[in-house]
């Protein structure tokens, strides 16, 4: 089977935020996807960057192809700005983070469509769970051969992205004692986790062969990695992330993202072979930093040199600095210490709720106010 990438000319950039709705009273998801795109569609310069996600309490914010980091996030401020008044005539306000601390799965309700009712025909009480957000960033790519490479090498700093991102530390009223219940969550899917380590990218069109055939997936969109190649668009697709509740996190994530794939491909287009780690460590990787979040000690070579997440963090963000520089995304960068400074949303949301004594619609209250405090 023959997968064509159609490959990027520059590093190019694509958001996407999925935000929870919820009643301004309860703090409990609200059904209101259709009722807030009739309002908002008006409103919008660009009606194609909000989407509809597969639960109804859900919107997508997307944006277009940007060539910075800052570019892409004036767009993101623009289209939820104008959603936001919109959310305000239906009532509801928006919710970014990994899960919602006390909805009920149960009660929630399907987008129509048929990719939608497939899935859900298919996983059963796995995929009727998914109750979970998240924040994906593509970033173009420029030659095929160079995209699993940079796929092996950035599964290094997937335990740095969970943790600076985790927010669903909290399910069904009950703290899971996890950072990211998210990330543990969603693996539950079929073609969704980690992805496989592979070399080549006939390796890649030969397993995609194998799903297709044996009807694992229909289509490509369908393998639900962490981490995937987008072949259509050219890019490297990150969906390590926990849903985020402020843009400036946003940025600089989608900062450490982009300098990440950008350095790694410069150092492969320049024969480097970039060290990648075993499947054993990444796979625990990923469990540590959703269990432990920011506390997480994680593991970063074959030799099993082990170190506190924010510790690594400090050395990359700094080696990073030539390539920000570059990118023209240096202040976003270094947006995202703050976030191991100040504390990462899941630290912020358990504060929230010791201080008040266990109050979970306090949390809610909490994310929500940060969202609408960031796009000023």
């Amino acid at each position: 089977m023959r997968i064509d990438f159609h490959a990027s000319p520059r590093p190019t950039l694509g958001v996407e935020w999925e935000l929870a709705l919820v009643d301004r009273t309860s703090r409990d998801l609200v059904s209101a996807a259709d009722e807030l795109f009739t309002a908002a569609t008006p409103l919008l310069a660009h009606p194609e960057r909000l989407h509809k996600e597969l639960l109804r309490n859900t919107v997508e914010a997307v944006t277009g192809i940007c060539e910075t980091v800052g570019e892409a996030m004036e767009q993101m401020r623009e289209t939820l700005s104008r959603v936001s008044v919109a959310a305000d005539s239906v009532g509801v306000d928006l919710f970014g983070a990994g899960a919602h601390p006390f909805a009920n799965w149960s009660q929630q309700q399907l987008s129509e469509g048929h990719r939608y009712e497939e899935l859900i025909t298919r996983t059963q009480w796995w995929g009727r769970q998914m109750l979970i957000w998240g924040v994906h960033m593509h970033v173009g790519l420029p030659s095929r051969d160079r995209v699993l490479p940079v796929l092996n090498g950035l599964l290094n700093h997937y335990p740095h992205l969970l943790a600076l991102s985790a927010s669903s530390p909290v399910w069904a009223g009950l703290d899971t004692g996890y950072a990211s219940n998210r990330a543990l969550m969603f693996q539950q899917l079929p073609t969704a986790g980690l992805p496989f380590q592979f070399e080549a990218w006939s390796e890649f069109e030969s397993f995609a062969h194998d799903q297709l055939t044996t009807g694992v997936i229909d289509e490509l969109s369908e393998i639900r990695w962490d981490v995937r190649p987008v072949p259509t668009l050219g890019t490297l697709e990150t969906r390590v992330c926990d849903g985020v509740s402020n843009i400036d996190e946003l940025g600089a994530l989608t900062a450490f993202v982009h300098c990440l794939v950008v350095d790694l491909d410069t150092r492969i287009a320049a024969g480097e072979r970039v060290p990648t780690l075993p499947p054993w460590h990444v796979q625990e990787n990923k469990w540590r930093a959703a269990r432990y979040g920011l506390d997480a000690i994680v593991i970063l070579d074959s030799d099993n040199t082990e170190m506190l997440v924010t510790e690594h963090l400090a050395a990359e963000l700094v080696r990073l600095e030539p390539v920000a520089a570059r990118l023209g995304c240096e202040d976003e960068l270094d947006r995202l210490w703050r976030i191991a400074e100040h504390g990462a949303s899941y630290q912020r949301q358990r504060r929230v709720s010791e201080a008040t004594g266990g109050d979970l619609v306090a949390v809610v209250d909490s994310v929500v106010g940060e969202l609408r405090t960031s796009l000023g």
